[in-house]
């Protein structure tokens, strides 16, 4: 008896070791997941997230790739949106390595993670990720650019034979920040495959095969003043932004691939409005050029600036993301994450500024 006595305390001790190591999140919280993109070797850094939305730095997890920066850029290295994609119900983190034209999957507990995979992202300089239900595709940003298609299946990515398609630029490796595609994203029916490109000014849009391959060529849809991030509305269409004239647009995808603009653009009076999120029914959309935040709401074909600076200081704003009542702002100039209530009327109320770990190179978030 007092072996099996004395057995179970060391078990016990043992649970409760390893439990007291192992990361989680904060109680009532989630996670916040940052790529560092650091070209010597990248990495993500798991933050967990306080019910009161600040965050606690938990440990910094190797891709297994090299991050890169485009030629030209300063607050934004891979002057893209997506470049880190959380897939919920798969259990899994997506990653690019941009220096080495890799991706990186991980497994995903919480705030911690175990890589899983690492696999070629199918051409150059890959730059985002797009996701819908058990399919993935990855914007490569270099050369001529491309877009690659995977299955998600089983906790992997499983690469689609002749999934390839090229977007027919003419950059080079790595390509310059003005000149290479922006964004690649799914249509809520996942009927299409959208990428804005910035050196044609185009949106082009992919028919999406019942086998996850896309059409040959895309629909070229010209879309003057530099297309950048889009997300898509309650009604299914497009929202996107305009770096060039910081302006907000919405559009219809059509089932032949062409666009229709359903309303007039809004533009916000800032500075390269770049990255959009939304979140408690407003869309919010980082200036890098002005450093700042601006709130929009879009009802219908309607966009109204609700507020054209919500938030302010944040040196080099590019990517974000939402979740559990709260907004997340990378500031790429100085290696942080900029924390906001989102309160009544979506207004935004400063909770912290995070400093992110070797984040001199960042580019990519994720909020669970």
């Amino acid at each position: 008896m007092r072996n099996i006595i004395r057995l179970l305390v060391v078990l016990a001790t043992a649970v409760a070791a390893v439990v007291a190591a192992a990361p989680a999140q904060a109680e009532g919280g989630g996670a916040v997941f940052v790529q560092t993109n650091d070209p010597t070797g990248n990495s993500i850094d798991a933050f967990a997230r306080g019910a009161d939305g600040t965050l606690s730095f938990v440990a910094s997890y190797a891709t297994g790739g090299l991050g890169g920066r485009e030629t030209g850029s300063g607050s934004d290295p891979l002057a893209s949106q997506g470049s880190l994609q959380l897939i919920p119900d798969a259990g899994l983190l997506v990653a690019v390595n941009a220096g080495s034209n890799t991706i990186s999957v991980f497994d995903v507990r919480g705030a911690a993670l175990r890589l899983v995979q690492v696999l070629p992202a199918g051409g150059l300089f890959p730059s985002g990720l797009a996701v819908h239900g058990r399919l993935l595709y990855v914007l490569d940003a270099g050369g001529t650019g491309a877009v690659s298609g995977y299955r998600i299946a089983g906790g992997r990515l499983h690469p689609i034979e002749g999934s390839t398609r090229t977007l027919g630029l003419a950059n080079a490796n790595p390509p310059f920040f003005l000149s290479s595609p922006a964004q690649a994203g799914f249509t809520p029916d996942g009927a299409h495959l959208v990428v804005t490109t910035k050196t044609n000014s185009t949106v082009d849009v992919f028919a999406v095969g019942p086998d996850g391959r896309l059409s040959a060529a895309p629909v070229q849809n010209p879309a003057a003043g530099v297309p950048f991030a889009f997300v898509f509305n309650s009604a299914g269409d497009m929202v996107l932004n305009f770096a060039a004239t910081s302006s907000l647009q919405v559009f219809t995808v059509n089932g032949d691939g062409t666009i229709t603009p359903v309303g007039a653009a809004a533009g916000d009076g800032q500075a390269a409005a770049c990255w959009i999120t939304p979140a408690a029914g407003f869309d919010y959309v980082s200036n890098t050029g002005s450093g700042d935040v601006s709130q929009f709401q879009v009802t219908g074909s309607t966009v109204t600036v609700v507020s054209p600076v919500a938030a302010a200081g944040i040196s080099g704003a590019i990517d974000s993301g939402a979740g559990g009542g709260f907004l997340y702002v990378q500031a790429g100039l100085e290696g942080t994450v900029h924390a906001y209530a989102i309160g009544a009327g979506g207004a935004l109320t400063p909770v912290q500024v995070a400093q992110v770990p070797d984040g001199h190179s960042q580019e990519g978030i994720a909020v669970s």
